[in-house]
């Protein structure tokens, strides 16, 4: 069974949709993962001047007050699947400097890796995704080489991978992320339950048998 998934760095539940379908395929033998890269926000700045909630407050026409509210919902959400989200600590911006980067994780056979690290660089340790110290620190804790993935963070190296990652995207009609495709032909948007997140994987089993 092959499991696509479309997500972003910046996506809070990105995060938490990885973890409850890492959990809900830990039954299922034979199980593969691919991440795509997706864009939460082509508008957004490299580098956002300012906290998270008043970025939210920002792009969602939100009060200070609603803002915070979110990010304390979200975070007991992301607490409930084993994740310690640190928003205080946020910096936030684009992620095509890491998805291109992550591009070239795939070619190694490393994106799966490179996207559980970044993501918790964001979320978890407040680090500024399109740093390049910050993203070379990422390529060598997976074991990227680090003279190649200089060379991709100081060209355009691995853009059209990620636009086609996005056009594929739009083309199947994913509106939000995360996006989990089962085998080609089943599509799960959200981040669904672990109990939800078996049942689909249950039942594409009964229907591939």
């Amino acid at each position: 069974m092959k499991i696509d998934i479309w997500s972003d760095f910046v996506c809070p539940f990105c995060y938490i949709g990885k973890r409850h379908i890492e959990e809900a395929a830990k039954e299922i033998e034979d199980i593969t993962f691919e991440y795509h890269s997706y864009e939460l926000d082509p508008t957004a700045p490299e580098k956002y001047d300012g906290s998270i909630q008043k970025y939210f407050a920002e792009i969602k026409g939100m009060s200070a007050a609603q803002a915070d509210d979110m990010i304390h919902q979200v975070t007991t959400m992301a607490n409930n699947a084993g994740l310690d989200y640190h928003y205080e600590k946020v910096r936030h911006g684009n992620t095509v400097k890491p998805h291109r980067l992550f591009q070239y994780a795939k070619t190694q056979g490393k994106g799966n890796e490179f996207m559980e690290v970044a993501k918790e660089a964001y979320f978890i340790n407040g680090e500024w995704l399109n740093g390049d110290d910050t993203l070379l620190e990422l390529a060598e804790k997976i074991g990227l080489d680090k003279e190649a993935s200089t060379k991709v963070l100081q060209s355009d190296d691995y853009l059209e991978a990620m636009r086609q990652d996005i056009a594929t995207a739009q083309q199947i009609g994913v509106q939000g992320v995360p996006f989990f495709v089962i085998d080609g032909k089943y599509g799960v948007s959200g981040a669904q339950p672990v109990d939800t997140f078996k049942q689909v994987l249950k039942d594409v089993q009964e229907q591939n048998a």
